[in-house]
């Protein structure tokens, strides 16, 4: 918690996860304990409450990492205008930023300020940076402020914060037993040992389904090209360069699975031959021969059954059109449909505006939200596909 009016809340917070069957333990940054004191909250949670890196009277010290290691959830309420700025550009000055450093588990965050900061666009662009990096957003409400101003800011009552944290556990079950293939990035096509045809496609989407997948329970597959992104904590990862070795890892992997996500930035085309040596330039046009790389989509779209097969669809003319061809001619139960014609979406970015296009004619569209949100309205709708179907049967 930090050094917020609505700390007086955190009382009420602590009690009610511990009602919930929570183990609690609280750590405060120093302008907290103007509010509300550590030893109230060390009562409530029967845990101590540690405040700084040490303590000054004996010199014990408070492991940020083991804090960040023991926790399945991190709750930061209240949280601060100064602490969000502080967790989305890494700045480590107090235990609980260092504790969010090193946390490996899901991160909540109950913003509590005044309207104006929280309105303001270096509050809103923190907070679209924490969501980027797949930490959860608890809104704040509407309502009297401490300022007497009326407005947005303040921090959700803990009813609603505790409801938001019992039904993300209770999600993380929801996929138990599944076991789901996700591609991501791009793929290259190499030209000589120097050059490569590839895309602008940076994984951030297709590592998001894997993070959102695996937090709900699932085994995940994430077959990868090349990305500079850490994987996912808890998935299998399985690494290839080409359109070639993609198609082999993803026919291989889909047979023990119960559905795949296919969000890869797969080349269509690829060098007919590949040089030994680095092609010198020529005084004439230089023509490059190309050939067709196997359909991957389509091949799993063959051998699918009653697997659950999704697919993505980035399109710039035609879009929906286009789509929904895809979505049969490759036997898809559903298509993500995202245009390049919205400013923030496709390729490279932290966000992503989506359409999911089902077989059945429905059509959902969702407004612009960060990949990982956008990550969940499509895991959702797996969930939704799946207990629409029979059991799947694996081979």
């Amino acid at each position: 918690m930090t050094g917020s009016i609505a700390a007086y809340k955190a009382a009420i917070l602590v009690r009610l996860l511990i009602r919930a069957g929570a183990e609690v333990r609280v750590v405060m940054t120093p302008t907290a304990k103007a509010f509300i004191t550590p030893l109230t909250l060390a009562t409530l949670s029967k845990s101590p409450v540690p405040v700084e890196f040490f303590n000054p009277e004996n010199g014990a010290w408070n492991s940020h990492v083991s804090l960040g290691e023991w926790a399945d959830a991190l709750l930061i309420a209240p949280a601060t205008a100064c602490t969000l700025a502080k967790m989305a550009t890494g700045v480590a000055d107090n235990l609980l930023t260092t504790v969010y450093l090193s946390a490996k588990c899901p991160v909540f965050v109950a913003p509590a300020m005044d309207l104006d900061m929280y309105a303001h666009p270096t509050t809103q662009y923190n907070l679209d940076s924490l969501k980027s990096y797949g930490n959860y957003v608890i809104e704040p409400d509407e309502g009297e402020l401490a300022s007497g101003l009326q407005g947005k800011g303040r921090m959700a009552e803990p009813e609603q914060i505790v409801a938001t944290l019992t039904q993300f556990f209770d999600r993380q079950a929801h996929l138990s037993g599944k076991t789901v293939l996700v591609t991501a990035g791009p793929t290259i096509e190499p030209i000589d040992p120097v050059r490569f045809i590839s895309n602008y496609s940076s994984g951030k989407m297709g590592y998001a389904l894997a993070a959102e997948l695996q937090q709900r329970g699932a085994r995940v597959i994430l077959l990868t090209g090349k990305c500079a992104l850490t994987p996912p904590a808890g998935v299998q990862v399985l690494e290839v360069l080409t359109a070639e070795e993609m198609y082999h890892a993803a026919c291989t992997a889909f047979k023990s699975c119960d559905g795949a996500v296919m969000c890869a930035a797969v080349a269509d085309y690829t060098p007919q031959q590949v040089a030994d040596a680095k092609i010198k330039k020529q005084e004439e046009a230089w023509t490059l021969t190309l050939r067709r790389t196997p359909d991957i989509a389509a091949a799993l779209g063959e051998m699918k059954g009653d697997r659950l097969l999704v697919g993505f669809a980035l399109e710039t003319d035609h879009e929906q059109q286009n789509a929904r061809l895809k979505l049969e001619r490759k036997n898809m139960d559903f298509i993500v449909l995202n245009s390049l014609r919205d400013q923030g979406a496709g390729f490279g970015g932290d966000t992503n505006k989506v359409t999911l296009l089902c077989r059945n004619g429905d059509q959902t569209d969702f407004e612009m939200k960060s990949k990982r949100e956008v990550a969940s309205d499509i895991v959702d709708e797996m969930e939704r596909v799946w207990h629409s179907k029979p059991q799947a049967a694996q081979s």
